[in-house]
């Protein structure tokens, strides 16, 4: 497989609340500010907000099937969360190669989502082996 620095690759999905609770189904993660309205309207979003790993997964999308792509394995991930992603908001996925191991077949990349109105939700750093 041929990567260079500067490579990218970008997803958008809109999370729907039916994403927010197969995802707390499949996770375990039933925490009430993601599946409850009347005890996330309690908290300082007011309202429920998607799981941080459900943003982060659009990230893991781009990696295994757009870039580097099938195949691929993630080695190490770090994610900041910037701001919360609500149900109904389009989330847009990036990773960029800024460093590749070609003999290792090791590359790094910086990896955002941003929403809708362009705001950064998520950033940091992904390590993967491209086979």
């Amino acid at each position: 497989m041929t990567i260079a620095v500067g490579d990218s690759a970008r997803r958008t999905r809109t999370i729907s609340e039916a994403d927010v609770l197969a995802f707390a189904a499949a996770s375990g993660d039933e925490n009430p500010v993601h599946t409850d309205a009347a005890y996330a309207a309690t908290t300082r979003f007011g309202r429920p907000i998607a799981h941080g790993m459900l943003t982060a997964s659009l990230i893991s999308a781009i990696l295994g099937n757009d870039l580097p792509g099938p195949g691929s394995v993630y080695l190490n991930q770090t994610l900041s969360f910037k701001a919360p992603v609500f149900p109904g908001d389009t989330v847009t996925g990036t990773v960029e190669c800024i460093k590749f191991r070609e003999e290792r077949g090791i590359a790094t990349f910086r990896t955002t989502v941003t929403n809708q109105d362009g705001v950064l939700v998520l950033e940091g750093e992904a390590v993967i082996l491209a086979t």
